[in-house]
């Protein structure tokens, strides 16, 4: 063996450090191990929503009007007074004998007698209905929690039951309602048929009566004048009877269903508040957005199913955001959206796989933004790589700088 200072070993010391060169370049050419963020591709519920603002407003109401011409009283009725039907007294309208009827008027005033006492007819047949169903509905969806405790029934059967007898019970509640319009519609036919008669008290004040029991919304006449006969005054309504109104993009109201879950939200409460989707309406409008394009739009009505307990605070036109429910699993394969990305219309995700990154081609099915479904090619359990960037390609060493989870 050759002894260092030696003329052998002074002649292999370049190729000694030559090599130790080169191997010092390798290694500081050889890629390094890209830091990424990795998370896992999971299962559980996955919910697809139409998110927009809304608005609360009272399903039943009414607007007093003057039955006749005549001198208005100052109306010292405030918005949010508490009345009760034929019995608060609304407005006092002086016509001082001016509402004498002659034969043709005293005719037509006859006719409305008639028609008012059909409609009352009519809106009392359809009461009689409506609570009937409400019953029968009633009766169904407590057997159909029975069945549900026993866990014999689907959660869409047990949706659908609801649905039908909250349903029925705002229908019910709208038919009592309109049968006390229809007795105030006629009270007020008979006693203008009675004023108009010879003798019958035409010089004496009327007095209107509130239609309803229930508060007073707005007044839209309070300071004595001359007013003409059907000249609004005031409107009233039961403002715990209320009903969701949500402007969606007519392109969104096509996939909304009627019975579709609605999740109320930042609406004053600390709890987001249940609803119903009862129809979506017909005909849309169109709007100028903000960013001045016209949208079409379209007016979607839901229910609210939790108790007036939850939401006695929530009055008429008030905002709401509501999430409609769309779509919904409850047991979906999911994988964040920003794992997931496009080649040649191909959707693809790049999955861990001993510290390397592979290609995965991938099929999506639903997706709310956030998370996406995957119908085919990853699993569940299965790393995933989240916003990888350009540095990351098929074989890419990786290094999970973060893993998050859910």
């Amino acid at each position: 063996m050759k002894k260092p200072g030696s003329p052998g070993w002074r002649r292999r010391l370049p190729w000694v450090g030559g090599a130790l060169l080169v191997g010092m370049i390798v290694v500081g050419l050889w890629p390094r191990a890209v830091p990424v963020e990795v998370t896992a591709v999971t299962r559980g519920p996955l919910v697809v929503t139409v998110d927009e603002e809304g608005m609360t407003r009272v399903k039943n109401r009414y607007i007093v009007s003057a039955p006749v011409a005549g001198q208005l009283r100052r109306i010292d009725w405030k918005a949010g007074a508490v009345v009760e039907a034929g019995k608060t007294v609304l407005a006092v309208l002086e016509t001082g004998g001016a509402d004498f009827l002659d034969t043709r008027s005293q005719a037509q005033a006859e006719a409305r007698v008639r028609a008012a006492e059909a409609a009352r007819e009519a809106a009392l047949a359809q009461r009689d209905r409506a609570v009937s169903s409400a019953k029968t509905f009633a009766a169904d969806f407590e057997r159909v929690k029975m069945l549900r405790d026993q866990r014999v029934l689907s959660a869409q059967e047990f949706d659908a039951a609801q649905l039908r007898s909250v349903a029925a019970a705002h229908e019910a509640r709208a038919a009592e309602f309109g049968l006390k319009v229809s007795e105030f519609e006629l009270q007020q036919a008979r006693a203008l048929l009675s004023r108009g008669l010879p003798g019958g008290g035409g010089a004496e004040p009327l007095i209107v009566t509130s239609p309803i029991s229930g508060r007073i919304l707005r007044v839209m006449q309070e300071s004595s004048r001359i007013v003409p006969g059907g000249f609004s005054l005031m409107e009233v309504g039961d403002p715990t009877d209320l009903e969701v109104r949500i402007e969606v993009l007519s392109r969104d109201g096509v996939g909304i269903a009627n019975g579709a879950r609605v999740m109320l939200e930042q609406w004053g409460g600390a709890a987001p508040l249940a609803a119903r989707v009862r129809h979506v309406e017909p005909a849309a409008f169109t709007k100028i957005s903000a960013l001045g394009v016209e949208e079409q739009r379209v007016y979607v009505i839901a229910d609210f199913v939790d108790p007036l307990e939850k939401r006695a605070a929530l009055g008429d036109s008030y905002r709401v955001e509501a999430r409609i429910v769309i779509w919904e699993n409850a047991a979906a394969v999911r994988v964040p959206a920003g794992a997931t990305f496009q080649r040649a219309g191909v959707w693809q995700a790049f999955a861990v796989v001993g510290g390397r990154s592979v290609t995965r081609t991938i099929k999506l099915g639903r997706s709310n933004g956030v998370e996406a479904e995957v119908l085919e090619g990853l699993r569940e359990g299965e790393q995933v790589v989240v916003y990888p960037g350009d540095k990351v390609t098929d074989g890419t060493r990786v290094t999970p700088l973060v893993v998050s989870g859910r």
